[in-house]
């Protein structure tokens, strides 16, 4: 053998060698999750963050890296999470002439930042136990759409950061509780984790497992902006031995989570079953979660609280604009009030039949960055839950595979190879750093809006253009009820949906 052939094969053994020992290093590594997943192959990712905007960007406009949020919205999420300080150079990319452009109102006399972000007290008069809340939360996600290794990432961010996980319709699972976060327990049609070999609502069950001190309130989920109006499947193969018992279904057959709820068929039955769970949980808040379908439908909710002589502790509106793991494409595009009709038609008929003061609002759909937090609290909410973005800190990277168990990261996915990709102790961190640079950021437009306090906040704050002249307030662009308005004289433009309204029926539109 020649010397050429001799160097020849001492450079390819040691590119070899080189990339052998590159790959070790990425599957030991705990920083990135995709190369422990795709060692070597996955530096590509992170050369095209270094190249960009220039090369990722032809990249993002294909939708090759997923479409549901911008990249400036992206950029927000990954570097908050990984505690990087996000300003940029430059101004707006943003074209701020466009008709329907937004923003939010500075003031010349700022006021100095708290000492604290402000906090929500979720708990009416007839709620023991009321609970203090961020003003940002995680969102419903269940453990099975998402793997053990991210819903306790999620849960320990939480915890180190003083905020809250929504368990989703699964169920509580080990993952919810091992590390002590505070839990809102999402249930649904499937009553996962709460049901009887029927499929029906087990009292005893929710009784004991409410009363865990984990579980700081309850959320009954009536629907979700994702797939208003429709149940879900989960088919038999992916029904393992922990989902099945994080929902109390069986082994191996299709889990089948209905369309709607058999323990009420109307809104005073909706309202006194709240009421039933709030008394079987020892007194912790309930409230309800729905993506709006019409006025006529709050309505009827409304006057269901004022006949049965309660209420919900809470009430989260879910816009048409919020994610899942899977859906018809039908139903994530064209069914379901977007959130800031709902949000508004709900804060508007609580207002008008005299509720508000004992309803906390929550929103979520897409809930991102500090201006989305303030803009929601502006339109109704009190506070809000973001699941994407929550999903992203954790290392999402949208490839948009969730439906499909191969999620490249260990987020989406219960094959245990991809989801150890998943380090809880970093990620953790990610979660609880987002969360937190949101929720400052949220504070701190607020004082430069000249408020200390969400409850300062007024339609007066949000502006749009109407077109390329003019821009109006949301104080001027929509209708905002006084205070129990529709009890002594509805407005003309909600008479109608007021008269016909009833606590007996579900109304159609």
């Amino acid at each position: 053998m020649g010397k050429k052939s001799r160097a020849l094969k001492a450079v390819v053994g040691a590119g070899a060698g080189a990339i052998a020992a590159l790959a070790s290093y990425d599957l030991a590594q705990r920083k990135h999750s995709i190369l422990r997943n795709y060692p070597v192959i996955g530096h590509m990712r992170y050369l095209l963050e270094e190249l960009r905007p220039e090369l990722q960007q032809y990249f993002i406009e294909r939708n090759w890296d997923g479409r549901p949020y911008d990249r400036d919205t992206r950029s927000v999420i990954y570097e908050r999470a990984k505690g990087i300080h996000g300003e940029q150079a430059f101004g707006t990319e943003r074209d701020v002439n466009a008709d329907g452009y937004e923003w939010l109102t500075q003031s010349a006399a700022p006021v100095p930042l708290p000492d604290e972000p402000p906090r929500i007290t979720l708990g009416g008069p007839d709620c023991s136990q009321p609970y203090s809340l961020s003003l940002l939360n995680v969102s419903a996600m269940s453990f099975g759409a998402l793997s053990a290794n991210a819903v306790r990432a999620m849960n320990r961010g939480a915890r180190d950061g003083g905020f809250a996980q929504v368990t989703g319709e699964g169920g509580i699972s080990p993952y919810h509780l091992e590390n002590g976060g505070d839990l809102i327990w999402e249930i649904g049609t499937g009553y996962f984790g709460t049901r009887t070999k029927e499929g029906g609502f087990d009292p005893d069950q929710f009784a004991e497992k409410s009363q865990d001190d984990r579980v700081k309130a309850v959320s009954l989920k009536l629907s979700q902006g994702a797939k208003p109006g429709i149940g879900g499947v989960l088919p038999a193969a992916k029904v393992s031995q922990e989902i099945a018992d994080a929902r109390g279904v069986p082994v191996g057959e299709k889990c089948v989570s209905p369309a709607r709820h058999q323990v009420f068929s109307t809104p005073t039955e909706l309202i006194e079953f709240v009421a039933r769970m709030r008394e079987l949980s020892g007194g912790k808040p309930v409230g309800f979660k729905m993506c709006v379908g019409s006025r006529v439908e709050v309505l009827a909710i409304c006057k269901a609280m004022i006949e049965v002589g309660t209420a919900p502790d809470f009430i989260v509106v879910d816009g048409s604009e919020g994610g899942t793991g899977a859906a018809p494409l039908e139903f994530e595009d064209h069914v379901g009030m977007p959130l800031t009709q709902g949000l508004m038609i709900m804060h508007n008929a609580l207002v008008g039949t005299g509720l508000r003061d004992r309803i906390r609002v929550g929103a979520s759909g897409k809930i991102a960055a500090g201006n989305d937090i303030v803009k929601r609290l502006i339109q109704g909410a009190d506070y809000t839950n973001a699941a994407r973005a929550m999903m992203m800190a954790v290392g999402c990277i949208q490839a948009q595979r969730c439906h499909t168990d191969r999620c490249p990261v260990g987020v989406a996915t219960q094959n245990p190879r991809r989801a150890r990709a998943l380090d809880v102790d970093s990620k953790s961190t990610r979660v609880t750093n987002y969360q937190r640079a949101t929720v400052d950021e949220a504070v701190r437009l607020m004082a430069s809006m000249g408020v200390s306090h969400p409850s300062q906040l007024t339609p007066r704050m949000l502006r749009r253009n109407v077109d390329v002249h003019e821009s109006q307030s949301y104080a001027e662009l929509y209708e905002w009820l006084r205070p129990s308005e529709l009890l002594n004289a509805a407005p003309e433009r909600w008479r109608a949906d007021w008269e016909r309204a009833s606590a007996d029926v579900f109304p159609l539109p």
